[in-house]
């Protein structure tokens, strides 16, 4: 009888530009089974800035175990599987290994691990930061270079994604997207770059299935967020040969080139990604982790009030994010991946509340405008606003900034102009 594979990998935990030690991270694979431990340094422990780096690992000596509760969750502890590959990292990983046991049929499969450790250290999300056992940060580059390419370099990284899109990339594509993934996002090509002002930016290219200007569209709906009174991510587009690219600054960094600790809202609530999670239980954990919980919970409900009225449907856990502050207290971070989706139906895929559901229509987010510290006049308030950004979208759209063509606006117009922008028009006259 043939014996099931046995894998076992350690590495340190790290923390911050300085590297900080944490604890040590166990992963272990026996077959198709597998799991993690975790256990905190000492000295971590003795800080007097420690915090939990995830919800799920107490402060507290010794081993904390982990096994992924589904097929479709991470073994992984939650802020750690947070700095891990997204769809298209994982893709481009996956394809560049199956090229690699071609030539070498000997080679193991991939395993979770090989993903986490896939991810560049430089531009790797949030603070968190892994050591192997020669004391070599994973994964880094020689002395004096970086594979977090410039903005330059954003044509090149286009075509290598296209080619990658269309089943026709190189060993040289595949090799030059290593690492250069985000772990925010899904299957759409993207890459972590360098701007010209030396901050990490996200880089997000237009797919081959596309069938209107969805980077055009992004950069729209960030803009609109702005005007609407909501810390969103700065974001402009860049044209390559006509081509355009949405540009959105990291927010996981600070101007000293500080790493800041990361979570999305997935972890926070340490979500199985197999429930269906609310709002209103965001708000919760807000109210017993956040900075300035008042502030924080008021913006949540502007953001779900703009994601209605542009029909932003893709508002998953893993699309809202949390930044440490100190002392284990986290804010709200600034708004991303808000994308128009004119072809779907307005219903979030984040439920309001258990009771609620999903969210459909202003009335149901008016008559819980409580919950989230408002009254009655600040969320006609709040929504004024909204809808007053929301109503100037064709003309942001044509804007120099944007650069979407007239006859483009019909692509969008159902995420923009539709029933509840009228009812928000009729509560407010």
């Amino acid at each position: 009888m043939k014996m099931k594979e046995s894998i076992r990998q350690e590495v340190e935990v790290c923390i911050g530009r300085a590297g900080t030690s944490v604890g040590r991270l166990i992963y272990a694979r026996q077959g198709r089974r597998e799991n993690t431990a975790f256990a905190y340094d000492e000295r971590w422990l003795a800080n007097p800035d420690r915090f939990a780096i995830s919800p799920d690992l107490e402060l507290v000596t010794g081993y904390q175990p982990r096994k992924a509760p589904s097929a479709v969750d991470s073994v992984f502890p939650f802020a750690i599987a947070d700095t891990a590959p997204d769809a298209w990292g994982r893709r481009v990983i996956a394809r560049d290994h199956a090229k690699q046991r071609r030539g070498n049929p000997a080679l193991a499969p991939l395993s979770e691990m090989d993903y986490l450790l896939a991810v560049d250290d430089f531009s790797r999300v949030g603070a968190l930061r892994l050591r192997d056992q020669a004391g070599h940060f994973c994964r880094t580059v020689e002395q004096g270079r970086r594979s977090t390419p410039p903005l330059l370099e954003l044509r090149r990284i286009y075509e290598a994604s296209r080619a990658v899109e269309q089943g026709q990339e190189t060993t040289e594509d595949l090799r030059y997207l290593q690492g250069k993934g985000t772990s925010l996002g899904g299957m759409r090509p993207k890459c972590t770059v360098v701007d010209e002002d030396g901050w990490l930016a996200i880089g997000k290219f237009p797919s081959v299935g596309d069938t209107r200007s969805v980077t055009r569209g992004e950069v729209l709906a960030l803009c609109l967020a702005q005007r609407a009174g909501i810390d969103a991510a700065p974001a402009r587009i860049v044209e390559l040969e006509g081509v355009a690219v949405a540009i959105i600054r990291r927010f996981d960094r600070d101007g000293a080139d500080g790493r800041i600790p990361y979570l999305s809202a997935a972890s926070l609530l340490q979500a199985s990604r197999e429930e269906d999670r609310s709002y209103t239980e965001i708000a919760d954990a807000i109210r017993s982790t956040g900075h300035r919980p008042t502030e924080d919970v008021r913006q949540l409900w502007r953001r779900m009030l703009f994601n209605l009225l542009v029909t932003n449907v893709d508002d998953h856990l893993q699309n809202h994010g949390f930044l440490h502050v100190g002392k284990g207290l986290w804010r709200l971070a600034p708004a991303f991946d808000i994308n128009p989706f004119p072809d779907k139906e307005r219903e979030s895929k984040t439920w309001l509340s258990e009771q609620d559901g999903p969210i459909t229509d202003l009335a149901m987010l008016l008559n819980r405008s409580s919950y989230f510290s408002l009254s009655r006049d600040e969320a006609l308030h709040a929504l004024a606003e909204v809808h007053a950004a929301v109503s100037n979208w064709r003309d942001v759209a044509l804007s120099p900034a944007i650069g979407l063509r007239r006859e483009e606006l019909k692509d969008f117009a159902p995420a923009f102009e539709h029933e509840q922008m009228d009812v928000a028009q009729s509560l407010l006259t």
